[in-house]
């Protein structure tokens, strides 16, 4: 026990990495169940394309909104809130019968409001990295909870493809929402919105938080919305985590039925080859994150933050203009998987700029920039197979390529240090007291 009042801010952290993992458990299950559920509704793939864009959207046009009230409530009971309502739309999304005419209206309209309850996942993560991780280990603290977004897509492939070839392709959400109700339950016995309200942490570990806030955190007023829609630093991480998340989105949704029906992959060697770019994130989010706070501590946030952010777009570009030119479907892969750890390279720096410019109103700072990567996201599955059918799936990567490339340029106009201005307001409950 003495151990954890030294590191109850890690345990918390840990958990978080649980959460973000069966989030894109959860989310990436449909990528791989999308085959199937495309033969039994008599989807296509532009059809198919609009269900994986509903998410997506519903997820997009809940980020803000969600920010705000982590910002507001906190996010222990935002996030219990939240686990809840997305098991329930998972389970609903196997439950949609087959003999319906309007089954694939349903669908969409499932899918989008499961998109509302996951969106404020990770503006409640940034809320909670904003209050209890000081500035100089939000780069490891968000490599860690991004790393779950790779174990998540890597675990989807062979898992989901073992539960729709044994139980068929409906067990895969069921057991998706299973999961995440557990998780959702020993996050709220296990987490607290600050660190005094927590029963668990020492003097020594309070302090050591403390001092290491940026003094915006310190504060307790809003960030009014004229602030952060007036800052150029703010537009600029967002546009560029548009170019992010449209990018990461073809692994998430398209990368699988890519190798399996392009490149000419059996299931089986699809579901392996499906899991190397979201081990890659997952191994270059951390290493990203440590790599971000060296840096910074050594020689300023703008190296330390946005000198990676670059650095990692900038070579995810390259990859991802070079992976489709292989003969071989296995080098094309591994290519490919390169470019997306590079992009996570550049993880960790979105989020621990929008805290430290943003403090008490991190989540909702975070929750536009994350907007920005999901209206990306919500492109890219349908313009992706659109330009597939068009002029071919090379040229889908290539833009993908162009715009990591606006992505990276992006991050040259932020400035790290310069915080968001509050304003007073009367404020009560969680948000009182981070």
């Amino acid at each position: 026990m003495s151990f954890l009042r030294r590191r109850v801010r890690w345990v918390l952290i840990a958990w978080m990495f649980v959460m973000s993992t069966i989030a894109y458990l959860d989310r990436a299950n449909i990528a791989v169940a999308g085959s199937e559920m495309a033969r039994e509704y008599h989807l296509d793939n532009i059809r198919l394309g609009w269900v994986f864009s509903a998410f997506v959207l519903g997820y997009a046009v809940f980020q803000a909104p969600g920010g705000r009230i982590a910002d507001r409530f906190g996010p222990r009971r935002v996030l219990t809130c939240a686990v809840i309502w997305w098991g329930i739309f998972t389970a609903l999304t196997a439950a949609v019968p087959t003999q319906i005419t309007s089954a694939l209206a349903v669908l969409i309209a499932v899918r989008f409001t499961l998109g509302l309850g996951e969106a404020v996942v990770y503006p409640c993560s940034n809320r909670l990295v904003a209050n209890w991780i000081p500035s100089a280990e939000r780069g490891v603290a968000n490599g860690l909870i991004f790393a779950g977004v790779g174990v998540g897509a890597g675990a989807a492939p062979p898992l989901i493809t073992y539960i729709v070839v044994n139980y068929g392709w409906r067990w895969s959400f069921w057991a998706s929402a299973v999961l995440g109700g557990i998780a959702g339950v020993v996050w709220y016995f296990l987490a607290r919105d600050t660190p005094g309200e927590h029963p668990w942490i020492g003097p020594e570990e309070q302090a050591h938080i403390t001092s290491g806030l940026p003094a915006i955190q310190k504060e307790h007023d809003a960030v009014p919305w004229s602030a952060i829609l007036g800052s150029k630093d703010v537009w600029a991480i967002t546009l560029s985590y548009f170019s992010y998340g449209y990018t990461a989105y073809i692994f998430f949704t398209w990368f699988f039925i890519y190798l399996s029906t392009v490149r000419g992959l059996n299931l089986k060697s699809s579901a392996y080859f499906a899991m190397l770019p979201p081990l890659t994130m997952a191994v270059c989010s951390q290493l990203g994150g440590w790599i971000s706070d060296r840096l910074s501590k050594r020689s300023g946030k703008r190296i330390g933050r946005c000198g990676v952010a670059v650095a990692g777009i900038g070579l995810a570009a390259v990859f991802l203009a070079l992976g489709p030119q292989a003969q071989s479907a296995e080098l094309a892969s591994v290519i490919l998987a390169g470019g997306a750890g590079a992009l996570y390279l550049s993880q960790s720096s979105f989020w621990s700029v929008t805290a430290d410019i943003a403090g008490p109103s991190a989540g909702t700072v975070s929750g536009v920039m994350n907007m920005g990567a999901q209206i990306g996201g919500t492109v890219t599955a349908s313009l992706t197979p659109w330009i597939a059918k068009h002029f071919g799936w090379t040229e889908s990567f290539l833009v993908a390529a162009g715009l990591c490339a606006l992505g990276a340029l992006a991050w040259l106009v932020v400035n790290p240090s310069r915080e968001l201005r509050t304003e007073p307001q009367l404020v009560s409950g969680a948000a009182a007291r981070g």
